[in-house]
């Protein structure tokens, strides 16, 4: 990099840090955030002289934002240098045993949100402020009282700041998504965006509306005596904070490695994003001897996951019919590289996705992968455009079959019942083994037999013959007979077989078995309200049940006259108790687990429902209660501890 391209650099990534921090609106990755800043860095180290006072390497954060007031930190607020593989670990072990051999470490979570430091005067939340650019940020005091892991007194009386992470764990991200998008508002790119976005409204009731999350990770100004930062932390803990999913202290390079590796593996089942893993020098009297840096402490690292967002190119979109008809688009990407694994297809979702973000073939797109999961195009880089894109049209006709497609908005589908996308898979799923487990009837075979005309939908399977088998290609008579003996085979299943086996949209194995259980062959006449009483089923789900049925009631019956699938046994009826035929829910965490506590509710003759509604009865509920909770005092529902419950059954005995 030449003294040209290291001022267009600090340029770029002061545009980037812009609109990062000030406008919460991400227009890069952090990889490609971190690549061009250590480029920066790697100039400046070599030309000292040329360094700009711009340069982001000079601050911390960002500038504060108009519309808060100013405040500063009783201490500075210090951002952590970056490693990225072993090698980064080794070379800053080296560094640090220099300055002191005889230490240890301890190693947290690297939370993904925003950094929040809470002043505490004699035991009350005297200031909460944003980290700013380390050494002022933003006063959000009243934004800070509505977050309810953030305690408003503490036991501690002295002057003490607490430093930590304010997060949005992904499923309540999902929903503000969800209620943005059907407020016609701009979405989150990501839970890191909505935490930030969240904390720094100038209205507090939004932010009390959106179940933040605040994680302590270290201290600044205190008068705390304890000589292991492990155990200070244990003590700010013990004032009422909430504990990081996982810390540990440990000793050396090869137990650091082996967390690090353990963390990387589980990042996907926290309940918050994760970026990396912290490391901290744990003897405070090392951290005071060791000190800073300009811009670091040389006590603490950051050691970075791989990234799972990268910058690619949409090359075109594909659709995909899948068995209940539903069109679905696909991105084809560049083949991307993501945390050791090729990308080529990315969701889209549904086609309102593709109207609301504004995707167009050609575009540079940001794509994220978490563990199994497709990948998703999480953002539309607008500002990468040139004249080339070229907007999608949202189709028409079946890309298989060509008949004309059912628009509902967001979804679009072929209603033709001799589709071949819808027969062919339709069938290959009702015989898997998850549903009627016919075997023989493989993917091979329900081409050949379609193929011959011989079946146009799954009804017709039952009406094959030995001498219809026998005249197709390859079939051998114990071949076709041992064919025709599973078919047959297929018939008196389990309940709960049988609707899987319908391959209705979104309803899998657990939620075939809610309504076999709920309702038996009465499915069919299920009510929506109905419906989403059940554990596990929401509106989508419930939707979709509605739909099927409509479109395919008379071949439901047809069927149910043919297999005759046995239905499941009544329960014994149960004796009066203050829950019999009730709709209660359950949350929080319990003295047992709620699945326990659910089939005890059950055998009392109650419903246990997964979402509170206005036709709930009651709520039970445990610690960390959440949402559900807020929900049913709003609603006016019933709310009881799990000891009231108990005693209320036991004076019912």
């Amino acid at each position: 990099m030449n003294l040209q391209g290291y001022k267009k650099a600090v340029e770029k990534l002061n545009f980037y840090s812009y609109h990062y921090y000030v406008l919460d609106e991400p227009l890069t990755t952090d990889e490609e955030y971190d690549k061009l800043y250590h480029e920066i860095v790697a100039f400046e180290q070599a030309n000292k002289e040329h360094i700009l006072k711009d340069s982001p390497t000079q601050r911390i954060g960002d500038t504060v934002r108009e519309g808060f007031s100013k405040a500063p930190h009783l201490s500075r607020m210090w951002s952590l240098e970056d490693i990225f593989e072993s090698q980064g670990l080794e070379k800053w072990l080296a560094k640090t045993y220099k300055l002191n051999k005889n230490i240890s470490f301890y190693c947290e979570p690297k939370f993904d949100g925003a950094s929040l430091n809470l002043i505490y005067e004699n035991g009350e939340l005297f200031q909460g402020i944003t980290r700013g650019d380390g050494t002022i940020g933003e006063l959000i005091t009243q934004n800070v009282k509505t977050i309810r892991s953030i305690a408003l007194s503490i036991a501690h009386k002295q002057r003490i700041e607490i430093r930590g992470e304010v997060v949005i764990f992904k499923e309540e991200f999902e929903k503000i998504n969800e209620a943005r998008l059907q407020a016609g508002e701009a979405v989150f790119a990501n839970p890191r965006n909505a935490a930030a976005g969240s904390l720094r409204q100038l209205d507090s009731s939004v932010t009390a509306s959106r179940n933040l999350v605040f994680l302590p990770y270290g201290v600044g100004e205190n008068t705390l005596e304890h000589k292991l930062l492990s155990q200070k932390m244990e003590y700010i803990y013990s004032l009422g904070f909430r504990r990081p999913p996982y810390s540990s202290t440990c000793q050396g390079f090869d137990e650091i490695e082996t967390i690090y590796e353990q963390m990387k593996k589980e990042r996907d089942s926290y309940p918050m994003m994760l970026d990396g893993m912290v490391i901290k020098v744990d003897e405070i009297a090392s951290q005071i001897d060791m000190g800073y840096t300009v811009k670091n402490p040389r006590w603490a690292v950051a050691y970075k996951f791989p990234a799972v967002e990268k910058i690619t190119t949409l090359k075109e979109i594909v659709l995909q019919v899948g068995r209940s008809g539903v069109v679905t688009p696909v991105a084809i990407v560049e083949p991307t590289d993501i945390d050791g694994v090729i990308v080529e297809r990315a969701t889209l979702h549904n086609f309102d996705e593709i109207e609301r973000k504004d995707i167009r073939i050609g575009d540079k797109v940001i794509i994220l992968r978490s563990g199994d999961v497709i990948p998703k195009i999480v953002k539309v880089l607008t500002h990468e455009r040139d004249a080339s894109q070229i907007p999608f049209e949202k189709p028409k006709f079946c890309p298989v079959c060509k008949s004309e497609l059912l628009d509902e908005g967001a979804l679009l589908k072929c209603q033709n019942l001799a589709c071949e996308a819808r027969v062919v898979n339709s069938i290959i799923y009702f015989a898997s083994k998850h549903c009627l487990d016919i075997d023989g009837l493989g993917e091979k075979i329900v081409e050949a037999l379609y193929n011959a005309g011989l079946v146009k939908s799954v009804i017709d399977l039952f009406s094959l013959t030995l001498e219809q088998l026998l005249a197709l290609e390859g079939f051998k008579e114990k071949k076709s007979q041992n064919l025709l003996n599973s078919i047959e085979k297929a018939k008196g299943c389990a309940y709960r077989r049988f609707i899987n086996a319908l391959g209705i949209e979104h309803i899998g194995e657990v939620a075939s078995k809610t309504l076999s259980d709920t309702f038996g062959s009465g499915f069919i006449n299920a009510s929506k309200e109905s419906l989403m009483a059940c554990e596990g089923i929401g509106e989508e789900m419930a939707e979709s049940i509605l739909e099927f049925v409509r479109v395919n009631r008379d071949i439901i019956l047809n069927l149910q006259s043919i297999i005759k699938p046995l239905e499941p046994l009544q329960k014994e009826q149960a004796r009066e108790n203050p829950f019999k035929d009730k709709t209660v829910i359950l949350t929080g965490t319990m003295s047992e687990s709620r699945g326990a506590i659910k089939e005890m509710l059950e055998s009392l003759g109650a419903k246990v429902a997964g979402s509170v509604s206005k036709k709930s009865d009651y709520l039970i509920y445990g610690e960390d209660a959440g949402s559900k909770y807020d929900k049913a005092v709003s609603l006016g529902v019933a709310c009881l501890t799990e000891e009231e419950m108990k005693k209320m059954i036991d004076a019912s005995v």
